[in-house]
């Protein structure tokens, strides 16, 4: 497909619940932390070719996974504050860290629009690659992976992450908190 994720419309979901709506809104918030959860813990290599727009938690889950490729057309938003949403995905953390508090608060505060190229600059993906050749050049690359040793790498990762865990874990839950008030 051409998008790789339009985000989650939280408050359109909770505007349209019928019945309970503080159970269901608590379930949604759980079963958001829960995925991303899922990402924090995953012990195998998480590569993420993006060939279209990432918004909202599609742009946010990203500094949680190890390797993200975009096509030069991908661009990443993260409109929270149109939608009177909080960050989620561990973004609050993930985003100042990785491309700095300025840059951050433009895309979480402010909901900029971030090209592939700009987002490859501030340290949000790793390598753009021509839409002519993206499928071609992801999977070489993938083949190129595929070819090292699986324990090596799961070692490698739990490396890398491991001065970060509870950082990300205190996160989520913090962002869900406040996904909870809305």
């Amino acid at each position: 497909g051409s998008v790789f994720c339009s985000g989650l419309d939280f408050g359109h979901i909770v505007k349209n619940l019928r019945n309970d709506r503080n159970r269901m809104s608590t379930e949604i918030v759980d079963t958001i932390k829960s995925f991303v959860n899922v990402f924090i813990h995953f012990k195998k290599i998480i590569v993420v070719p993006v060939n279209g727009p990432a918004i909202g938690l599609g742009a946010s889950i990203l500094p949680l996974c190890d390797l993200v490729w975009a096509n030069e057309k991908a661009w990443f938003q993260t409109p929270y504050m149109t939608f009177g949403q909080s960050p989620d995905g561990c973004a609050t953390l993930t985003f100042p860290r990785i491309m700095g508090e300025a840059s951050a608060n433009e895309l979480l505060i402010g909901g900029r629009k971030l090209t592939a190229r700009e987002a490859s600059a501030k340290g949000l993906v790793s390598q753009v690659f021509l839409t002519s050749t993206f499928t071609q050049e992801v999977m070489i690359q993938i083949k190129r992976l595929a070819s090292y040793n699986p324990v090596m790498l799961q070692n490698c990762k739990a490396l890398v992450c491991s001065n970060i865990m509870m950082e990300l874990e205190q996160a989520n839950e913090r962002e869900c908190g406040m996904l909870k008030k809305i």
